[in-house]
């Protein structure tokens, strides 16, 4: 991918301090950091030029929560096209989960993550495992994979169940100064479910994962985070009283974040009736209920749901395709998240788009002990462009992840990213279509 240093994007709007979110400006980035920003910026030789064309500009979004497979899994994502799917989506740096194969459990696989991403215009920042092997039994080796770059711990996919150990984890990731991010889920009253327990499920005749699976491991982490000092980061939150615990425990001065992918505060459990169980409706935690989808955008809407993210989770089309209750849990998410964010959240006024941005840009990078990057002049630049009225069509032609595993394939859209520039490098997200 070839370097861009010297850009100028003409007539964009940015957003953040110092702007109104209204005017337009040109931007010039020189040797990538940002020159100049000013009404009327004329380009010289050597330059590249961008219009915008009234586009919105942005400190470049990150998403939190996504999965990358690569090493062990490569026939479902790698770095190179999980990357490529992230920019297409507009994000600039993500945090991608260790359920790789190995695991990222030691410091030579965090460093491989880190190396393999190098050329990318994506940053990738890896998430250690909490425990050896993601097994659930002994602390992995939390300090050096921190020293090698692990921006915080997770077993996602799995909770980490043990109490005990959950404490050590908290008691350790405080003195590294990083969250543990916890995949709240009671295995002993979730399992075997395929959907969401409630009365889709009964008419379906689908064995259920009911609320409380989620929301009993949410409390415990919550008791032990307070009991610790401990930060622990909600994954994935999807219910109602996951919601008011996590709300609770902010007013009570527990170091408490959590995030929301898009698809929670979108899509409900009718959705596998009214698609004919689509295995591509099929995630875990699973879609819940509209009380649940209204609960989550309350959560954003107050504060209490710090983070939006993707849970990006690519599957290979023949693990996809067969019967339901068989198929894999997860969706793809990155390409279409602003989309189902300025659908769902901008355009009815659930949030502004300041609001939105603190959620894609600052929390997220905040909670990961990272740089928050901003439109300044003498900053680098990190940034996203992107709009909230395009219409387009998410086909298949336009998926830049290596799996296809989306519910929103084939619907149309409003809003898009139209562009990223980080790491020195410019891409412009054109449509295939």
């Amino acid at each position: 991918m070839d370097a861009t240093p010297n850009l100028i994007i003409k007539n964009c709007i940015p957003v953040g301090d110092g702007f109104d979110g209204k005017s337009q400006k040109d931007i010039r980035i020189n040797d990538g950091v940002i020159a100049e920003i000013s009404d009327e910026i004329s380009a010289e030789e050597g330059e590249n030029v961008f219009d915008a064309k009234g586009a919105f500009v942005s400190g470049g979004w990150m998403d939190m929560h996504v999965h990358f497979r690569e090493p062990g899994f490569e026939h479902k994502e790698t770095i190179e096209t999980g990357c490529r799917s992230a920019a297409f989506g507009g994000f600039t740096e993500v945090a991608c989960m260790p359920n790789t194969k190995p695991a990222t459990h030691t410091r030579d696989v965090v460093e491989f993550i880190k190396k393999k991403a190098e050329k990318e215009a994506v940053d990738v920042h890896p998430i250690g495992c909490v425990t050896k092997e993601r097994a659930g039994k002994s602390i992995a080796e939390m300090s050096d994979m921190k020293a090698g770059g692990a921006v915080a711990f997770s077993d996602d996919g799995d909770p980490v169940y043990n109490s005990q150990v959950m404490r050590v984890a908290l008691e350790y990731s405080s003195m590294l100064g990083v969250p543990i991010i916890n995949h709240e889920e009671d295995l002993k009253l979730s399992r075997p479910g395929h959907m969401n327990e409630g009365v889709v499920s009964t008419r379906l005749g689908l064995e259920g994962t009911p609320g409380i699976a989620e929301e009993t491991m949410i409390a415990r982490d919550i008791l032990l985070a307070g009991f610790t000092g401990g930060h622990i980061h909600v994954a994935h939150i999807s219910t109602r009283k996951a919601v008011d615990l996590v709300r609770i425990a902010k007013e009570e001065g527990v170091n408490v974040t959590t995030e929301v992918c898009t698809h929670h505060f979108d899509l409900t459990d009718e959705e596998i009736d009214k698609r004919h169980f689509d295995t591509n409706v099929k995630m875990h935690p699973p879609l819940r209920t509209q009380d649940d989808v209204d609960a989550m955008i309350e959560g954003l809407e107050d504060g209490t749901i710090d983070v939006i993210c993707t849970d990006h989770a690519p599957h290979a089309i023949e693990e996809k395709e067969v019967e339901f209750i068989y198929a894999p849990n997860g969706i793809t998410g990155l390409d279409t998240a602003w989309s189902i964010t300025n659908m769902r959240l901008l355009k009815p006024g659930k949030l502004t788009l300041e609001q939105i941005l603190d959620k894609l840009v600052t929390n997220p990078r905040n909670i990961l002990n990272l740089s928050v990057p901003m439109v300044k002049e003498g900053e680098k630049a990190n940034l996203t462009i992107f709009n909230t009225d395009e219409e387009w069509v998410y086909s298949e032609n336009e998926v830049r992840s290596k799996s296809k595993n989306s519910p929103y394939l084939g619907e149309s859209l409003t809003g898009r990213a139209v562009a990223i520039y980080n790491r020195n490098r410019f891409i412009e997200n054109k449509l295939r279509a």
